[in-house]
């Protein structure tokens, strides 16, 4: 009897794909549960509209069980190629969007907020995300992919199809304009001077 793959189990995404590749359903699905919400998550970051984010969450799977028969262990990490990818997705999608007037761009979604530590916690995020957005995009990405998905900076680097040196300096300047445009901010969203 096989048993199911667990989207927690200790085999690597490399191995998950490479058996999906050979025709085992469990394995595509312990994968999809792994890397789903990191796609999703990412675009939606980038994206900032999470219909997008969900569109190309989905494309990039696709992608990716369209190439598992003829993936090579050892050349590419899983996740490397997925975020490259879902990068490229989303670039085409804010490219795209450049060119649309200003009755084509959807409203935004007006969110209730609840009690006053969730509306201090959505203030920080709308904070982090306005701020990210002011971001040109290629920093956007290096800060989004090194400290909110967690990546190294070679991980980062392969994704973005750059070196690890212009990596660290994206990254670096990156940072710099957030906490700039954040510095005066500190009082009004909840963050007392010690």
């Amino acid at each position: 009897m096989l048993m199911p793959f667990d989207a927690e189990s200790g085999e690597s995404d490399e191995v998950l794909l490479v058996a999906y590749g050979r025709g085992d359903a469990r394995a595509a699905r312990a994968l999809t549960l792994r890397l789903t919400p990191r796609a999703l998550g990412y675009a939606a970051r980038l994206l900032r509209d999470a219909a997008e984010a969900e569109d190309v969450a989905q494309e990039a799977m696709l992608r990716l069980w369209r190439i598992a028969p003829e993936w090579r262990m050892g050349e590419a990490k899983v996740t490397t190629w997925l975020y490259r990818v879902v990068t490229n997705l989303c670039t085409d999608r804010l490219r795209r969007r450049r060119g649309q007037g200003l009755d084509e761009v959807p409203e935004p979604e007006d969110d209730a907020p609840g009690v006053e530590a969730r509306m201090i916690a959505q203030a920080r995020v709308d904070a982090l995300d306005a701020a990210l957005a002011a971001l040109p995009e290629r920093q956007r990405q290096a800060v989004i992919l090194r400290h909110i998905e967690g990546l190294s900076n070679p991980e980062i680097a392969g994704i973005m199809e750059i070196g690890v040196e212009a990596v660290e300096s994206l990254t670096a300047r990156g940072k710099r304009a957030l906490a700039s445009a954040l510095a005066g901010r500190r009082s009004e969203l909840g963050f007392e001077d010690d």
